[in-house]
C-alpha cells in the first residue's frame, strides 16, 4: 500500500513562492506517474500537474503555466510542485496523487493513492 504525505503548504503573499513536497511510503514509487491536484473551499477537485515515472514528461492546466513546475526525486520517493508568482486564486487544498502506472494522466479517477491534503494559502 503507497500512502503519499504532502507537506510545505502555508500562508504566502501573492507574487511569492511555496514548494510543495510528496514523500510517498509503503513501497518505491519510482515506476509510477504522480500527480497534483487541488480542491478550493466550495469547488470541486481540480488537477494542476502530473509527472511520469522518470520524470521526462510533464503536464500542467492552463492556469498555471509558466508559473508552477513539477518534479521528482526517484531517489528519495518524492515528488515536488515549485509554486512561483503565487495568486489568490492558486489558494486551495493541495493533494498529491500516485497512479498505477508509470504514463502521465490527469482525470481523478486515473490515480490510485492519496495523500491527506496541505493548504495553501495566498494572501491579496
Amino acid at each position: 500500500q503507497v500512502q503519499p504525505a504532502e507537506s510545505g503548504g502555508g500562508v504566502v503573499q501573492a507574487g511569492g513562492s511555496l514548494r510543495l513536497s510528496c514523500a510517498a511510503s509503503g513501497r518505491i514509487v519510482s515506476t509510477l506517474a504522480m500527480g497534483w491536484f487541488r480542491q478550493a473551499p466550495g469547488k470541486d477537485l481540480e488537477f494542476v500537474a502530473v509527472i511520469n515515472w522518470n520524470g521526462e514528461f510533464t503536464f500542467y492546466t492552463d492556469s498555471v503555466k509558466g508559473r508552477f513546475t513539477i518534479s521528482r526525486d526517484n531517489a528519495k520517493n518524492t515528488m515536488y510542485l515549485q509554486m512561483n508568482s503565487l495568486k489568490y486564486e492558486d489558494t486551495a487544498a493541495y493533494y498529491c496523487a500516485i497512479r498505477s502506472t508509470g504514463v502521465a494522466a490527469t482525470s481523478k479517477s486515473d490515480f490510485v493513492y492519496w495523500g491527506q491534503g496541505t493548504q495553501v494559502t495566498v494572501s491579496s
